[in-house]
């Protein structure tokens, strides 16, 4: 595993340690595939990973096609637990999926600081390729 692949696992894994309920994180691509995971076995990260790219992309359209402004995040509830997803940057997303009992406002409020982290690991691994 890359240093810069096992900082973005030990991101995601302090997030799920963070806040009650999150079970899954993936970070991807704006185009949904998949950069890194921290998942349990029942979901696929790869599925996960573009169906979160997906779901931005709806929500940001819905966004522009109201007038509504840019799209922060994007929360979906289901009968047994949620999918955030929101961006990091341009160029990546943050997949979280969480069980019933997930604390929406926790998340909301720790994905702030993660972002900026998952964001300079990001922009320092795309340097890092550039300089190579």
């Amino acid at each position: 595993m890359t240093t810069r692949n096992a900082q973005l696992v030990t991101e995601m894994r302090e997030l799920r340690d963070r806040v009650v309920g999150v079970t899954d994180v993936v970070v991807a691509s704006a185009d949904g595939l998949l950069i890194t995971a921290e998942t349990d076995d029942v979901a696929d990260p790869e599925c996960l990973a573009a169906l979160t790219a997906a779901t931005l992309s709806i929500a940001r359209r819905a966004g522009a096609m109201t007038s509504k402004g840019l799209l922060h995040h994007t929360v979906s509830r289901y009968t047994d637990g949620y999918l955030v997803a929101q961006a990091v940057g341009d160029m990546a997303l943050i997949g979280v999926l969480g069980d019933a009992g997930l604390d929406i406002a926790r998340l909301h409020a720790e994905t702030q600081a993660s972002l900026q982290r998952l964001t300079a690991l990001l922009t320092s691994a795309d340097t890092q390729a550039e300089d190579r």
